[in-house]
């Protein structure tokens, strides 16, 4: 039985449309998603646009690649964001954390780009 079949035969035991409206407001959402990993994506990429400028700064500088206090500042902040977003504070920090990692590891091959 094909996919198509089996929806139509699903929506005549529904009777009143309502299967076929789930699926529409079903789409909708998946659009919406769609379009906010697109936003979430696009930030990211600014975001580390200025994280590598910041990494070219802490280089040319002689500034250490990762910085715990301003981390544990922004973690704070983050986790403060989060809950008053209705977020959960622990899954904004993991992402954070993530994020940061990723960032420190650029820092340190602009450093080890600039000593070689």
């Amino acid at each position: 039985m094909s996919a198509a079949h089996t929806h139509r035969a699903e929506d005549a035991a529904d009777g009143d449309g309502h299967t076929t409206r789930a699926r529409q407001l079903l789409a909708e959402e998946r659009a919406s998603i769609d379009n906010i990993d697109a936003a979430l994506v696009n930030l990211l990429a600014e975001r580390f646009r200025h994280t590598q400028r910041v990494g070219r700064l802490k280089s040319e500088h002689g500034l250490p690649p990762a910085d715990p206090a301003r981390e544990e500042q922004q973690m704070a902040r983050l986790r403060r964001l989060a809950d008053e977003s209705g977020l959960d504070p622990e899954f904004a920090e993991k992402f954070l954390r993530f994020i940061v990692t990723e960032v420190i590891r650029h820092h340190e091959q602009i450093r080890d780009a600039d000593d070689a």
